[in-house]
C-alpha cells in the first residue's frame, strides 16, 4: 500500500505545483478580461499590449541590467568562495562559509529590511545600485552552491602536473581549472539570473521608484482590466526561465560529464 499510496501523492502534488503554469497561457490567449472559463476565443491582444507598453519596456530593461550585473558578480564571487572553500583550510572557513550561505535560508524580508537600514544608516540613497547589492547577496549562496559541486569534483592531479611543468598558481587556474569549471560558472550565472529577475521583495525595499519586472507586474494586478496583459506577460516570462533553467541543466552536465564525476542529480 506504501508503493501506491506515494505514487498518488507523487501525481498529486505535481498537478497542484505545475496547474497554475499550465493555465497561465490559456488565459494568455483567451478573449475575456476575466480570468475564469468557460473561455471566450483566441486572441493575441494581450501580447500585442505589452509589445507597446513603454513603462514595461523601462522596467523590462532596468530588470535585465540589475540582473545581468548581479548574476556576473554573483558567479564572481562565488567562484572565488567555493575555490577557497574546496581547495584551502584555514581557521574560520566553516563559519565563515556558513555566512556566506546564510542568505539562502533566511527570509528574503528579513534580510531586505536589515540591508535596507544599513543603507540609510549609512547615507546611501535608494537606486538600481542598491537593488544590485541586494540581489547579490540573494544569489552568491546559490552560485556558492553550485561551483563547490564543481570545484569539488575537479581532479587535484592536473593542477598537480601543471605545477610540475612550471605554472604559477595564477597561470594554472586560468589555464587549467577555468575551462574545467566553466559550464559550472555558466550554470551560476544563468541560476544567478533567473533569481535576480525574479526577485520581488529585496526589489521592492531597495527600490527607488524605478520600475522593474517584479514591482511593474505587482502594481499591475491591482488593476483588473491588466490581469490579462500580466498573464501575456507571464507566459512569456515562464518560457524565458524555463529556456534558462535548460541550458543552466545542460552546462552542469556538461561540467560533469568534462571533469568525469559522478552526476549525484541537478536542477532538471
Amino acid at each position: 500500500m506504501k508503493i501506491p499510496t506515494l505514487r498518488i501523492y507523487t501525481i498529486a502534488y505535481l498537478i497542484f505545483l505545475y496547474t497554475p503554469i499550465v493555465i497561465l497561457p490559456i488565459f494568455a490567449f483567451n478573449n475575456s478580461t476575466a480570468v475564469a472559463f468557460p473561455l471566450q476565443g483566441f486572441t493575441t491582444e494581450w501580447f500585442y499590449n505589452i509589445a507597446h507598453d513603454d513603462v514595461l519596456f523601462r522596467a523590462l530593461q532596468n530588470s535585465l541590467i540589475v540582473s545581468s550585473i548581479s548574476s556576473v558578480l554573483s558567479a564572481t564571487l562565488g567562484t572565488f568562495a567555493a575555490r577557497a572553500s574546496t581547495r584551502y583550510k584555514f581557521p574560520g572557513s566553516g563559519p565563515l562559509m556558513g555566512l556566506i550561505m546564510l542568505p539562502m535560508v533566511l527570509p528574503d524580508m528579513i534580510t531586505a529590511m536589515a540591508l535596507l537600514v544599513v543603507l540609510l544608516s549609512i547615507g546611501i540613497k535608494l537606486s538600481l545600485v542598491t537593488i544590485i547589492l541586494g540581489h547579490v547577496l540573494i544569489c552568491t549562496p546559490f552560485s556558492v552552491a553550485i561551483l563547490t559541486s564543481a570545484f569539488q569534483s575537479l581532479d587535484k592531479s592536473l593542477e598537480e602536473a601543471a605545477c610540475d611543468l612550471g605554472e604559477g598558481p595564477v597561470s594554472t587556474f586560468m589555464l587549467v581549472i577555468l575551462p574545467l569549471v566553466m559550464p559550472g560558472i555558466i550554470s551560476a550565472l544563468l541560476i544567478s539570473f533567473t533569481i535576480s529577475l525574479d526577485e520581488f521583495i529585496v526589489t521592492n525595499f531597495l527600490g527607488s521608484g524605478e520600475p522593474l519586472l517584479s514591482t511593474f507586474i505587482y502594481g499591475q494586478l491591482r488593476f483588473p482590466k491588466y490581469v490579462p496583459n500580466i498573464m501575456a506577460l507571464g507566459t512569456v516570462l515562464v518560457g524565458v526561465s524555463i529556456i534558462l533553467l535548460t541550458l543552466a541543466e545542460f552546462f552542469r552536465r556538461r561540467g560533469i560529464a568534462k571533469t568525469g564525476s559522478k552526476d549525484t542529480g541537478g536542477f532538471l
